[in-house]
């Protein structure tokens, strides 16, 4: 269990879209075994436009408490709650759970045509700000992951590169 030994939250995020094989693949047996094992206690899904539903569980017996919704008007509240995040590839939420510093599992959703997000959860992943992974291989990413490896993401300072812009479009400088 964690130091204060309270909860332990995982959220799930797909954001705006359906990306039901996540939300599938999160409630499975053997990934919610896997969450349970590490230590986490709750798990809390935002299954965004998806149709299929995750059992609800109120915990106890060796089993995570779980409970899900389709959207929610602040979704940073439920990423500072948690202690690891799982998400879809979409920039807001990536970008978000590292500004929180957050560990985070990002699952890449394979259905989707010119699949650009792809690129930024793996290059991430190779500069060990998350780990990457695809629903089939959820399972094995959160049973291998160690979160010490993590680094922490720090975002760059812009101020340089929007200086040199306005000046070349000619705007006055601050």
């Amino acid at each position: 269990m964690s130091e204060n030994d309270g909860e332990r939250i995982v959220f799930v995020t797909v954001g705006t879209t359906c990306f039901d094989s996540l939300v599938k693949t999160v409630d499975t047996s053997q990934v919610k075994d896997e969450l349970y094992k590490k230590g986490y206690t709750k798990l809390v899904i935002q299954m965004g436009r998806g149709t299929y539903n995750p059992i609800k569980c109120s915990g106890g017996n060796g089993c995570l408490t779980i409970d899900y919704f389709t959207f929610s008007s602040s979704i940073v509240d439920h990423l500072r709650s948690a202690s690891l995040v799982i998400s879809h590839a979409g920039s807001g939420s990536i970008f978000e759970s590292l500004r929180l510093a957050k560990p985070l599992i990002v699952v890449v959703n394979e259905d989707l045509m010119d699949n650009h997000q792809s690129e930024l959860a793996e290059e991430l992943a190779e500069r060990k700000h998350l780990f990457c992974a695809r629903p089939q291989t959820l399972q094995q990413t959160i049973q291998c992951m160690d979160l010490q490896s993590l680094i922490p993401y720090h975002p760059g300072n812009a101020k340089s590169v929007s200086e040199l812009i306005n000046r070349f479009l000619g705007f006055p400088e601050d």
